[in-house]
């Protein structure tokens, strides 16, 4: 249903794929531009992705198995990113004019935890049914 934590939660990890790609920057070039998700195409999508299914993961409420693997994808697909963004630090370290890592760059990470906190209210959910569904 709905009115679940595990909504909260993917509320959440959508509003910071979705949401905080715009507020804060992804890093600051040698030049003092700053750098945003939606600069980067293929960053913006990823993230965009990453958004869709957590919302589509909310839509899936009667489906707690869909919406746990929609999660665990999830969790993937922000890890991938999370490998990207540290690829492009350890690239933009190597100038000569230092360039500034934004806060940005930690957004994968605090939808990552949210994403875990909901597939875990998912998983206790399903273990209650379960559990209900032994006792009859």
């Amino acid at each position: 249903m709905l009115q679940r934590i595990q909504t909260i939660y993917l509320l959440i990890a959508a509003g910071v794929s979705g949401g905080f790609i715009f507020v804060f920057e992804l890093w600051t070039s040698p030049e003092n531009v700053k750098v945003y998700a939606d600069d980067v195409n293929y960053i913006f999508a990823i993230f965009l992705v990453s958004a869709f299914f957590s919302i589509l993961a909310i839509s899936r409420f009667k489906h707690r198995k869909s919406q746990f693997m929609l999660g665990r994808l999830n969790i993937l697909l922000n890890f991938f990113l999370l490998g990207l963004f540290v690829y492009q630090s350890l690239n933009l370290s190597g100038e000569t004019v230092v360039s500034e890592k934004g806060i940005g760059i930690f957004l994968p990470i605090i939808s990552i935890v949210f994403l875990a906190l909901a597939n875990k209210a998912i998983k206790k959910d399903e273990d209650l049914v379960k559990s209900v569904d032994r006792l009859r």
